[in-house]
């Protein structure tokens, strides 16, 4: 058994290194893990790690693969309908890591079918930092074709990110950087600070962006100065970001280091009060008719529209109006 240990350990071996586990440097000692083990620790439970003397090192591994780096926290009162995805790997920035990504994809996949949440906002617990891009200590692990599984596990991420039903801003406090950026522009809505740093820096890394920037970044800002901002590898800040339209408000950061998140909240109070599944269908029919000729964009358009005629929310929209009151959607 030592000698398999030892043989998975070996750089040339797989399995192991795309989970980013140094089985001799990280416990001294030798640990028999079992392709379940496996699963579990990439998934953050890690707590079946078994048949290490060292209870110490056990433990301090265990604790490791256990924290959360991806929360979520659901706002009530008067915030009711708005949920907050929290990124909190304090530890590497928010790197894009197997465990952040894993904790990141079950959160969103929770989301997509959860008509309770009207607004998704994401935002940062690290100070100083929206999300530092890929973990480069783990893509060092990996051979080509697992960097290539894993770049299109985080492709596929943020198009379910900007696939979610609901309308979604991403509050950049901080650095969003590489796959950081490619994240906040899978969102529909981006505020930041005027101290925040924004690029899509994988041309300095001898890469381009895989996780959506290629595509989002000229759809937003224009194909010239996408180009520009990709070839060169160059950093903006919030009032820059603002000017391209690379996001919807810029602010400046206050002494708790949260503005962004506060313009976020403010912008998610003025969505929660409207018809959700008018909402909804709006961000369906621009999405798709987007992507397509005006002639079938219009069908998608209409398609959307005929969606909320019979819902009991365009009812009371109409009373409303007709009654001089502000409307009490349900979503319904």
């Amino acid at each position: 058994m030592t000698t398999l240990i030892r043989r998975l350990a070996r750089p040339g071996s797989s399995p192991w290194r795309w989970l980013g586990v140094n089985l001799q440097d990280t416990l001294g000692q030798t640990l028999h893990l079992t392709p379940r083990d496996g699963a579990r620790l990439l998934a953050g439970g890690g707590r079946s790690l078994t048949g290490c003397s060292c209870s110490q090192s056990r433990k301090q591994h265990t604790e490791a693969a256990a924290a959360v780096e991806v929360d979520l926290k659901r706002l009530d009162g008067e915030d009711d309908g708005i949920a907050e995805v929290l990124m909190c790997r304090h530890t590497a920035r928010n790197a894009l890591g197997h465990v952040f990504l894993s904790q990141m994809n079950d959160l969103v996949s929770s989301l997509s079918n959860d008509s309770a949440v009207r607004v998704v906002i994401f935002r940062s617990l690290v100070p100083g930092v929206f999300c530092a891009g890929a973990d480069l200590k783990e893509r060092a692990l990996m051979n080509n074709s697992e960097s290539d599984l894993f770049v299109h596990s985080l492709r596929s991420l943020m198009t379910q990110i900007a696939s979610l039903p609901m309308p979604t801003i991403a509050a950049v406090d901080g650095a969003a950087l590489g796959g950081g950026l490619e994240l906040a522009l899978a969102c529909d809505l981006r505020s930041a600070a005027y101290s925040a740093q924004m690029g899509l820096i994988e041309t300095t890394r001898g890469l381009l962006p895989g996780a959506g920037g290629s595509q989002r970044l000229p759809r937003m800002v224009g194909m010239t100065l996408a180009k520009e901002l990709i070839f060169t590898g160059r950093r903006v800040g919030g009032q820059a970001a603002l000017e391209m339209g690379l996001v919807n408000k810029a602010v400046e950061q206050n002494q708790t280091g949260d503005a962004a998140y506060r313009e976020a909240l403010s912008l998610a109070r003025e969505i929660l009060p409207q018809a959700p599944i008018a909402v909804r269908m709006a961000k369906e029919a621009m999405n798709k008719g987007v992507e397509v000729d005006i002639s079938s964009a219009m069908a998608i358009e209409r398609m959307c529209y005929a969606r909320v005629i019979p819902t009991r929310d365009r009812q009371e929209g109409m009373a409303a109006f007709m009654e001089k009151r502000p409307p009490r959607y349900t979503g319904e």
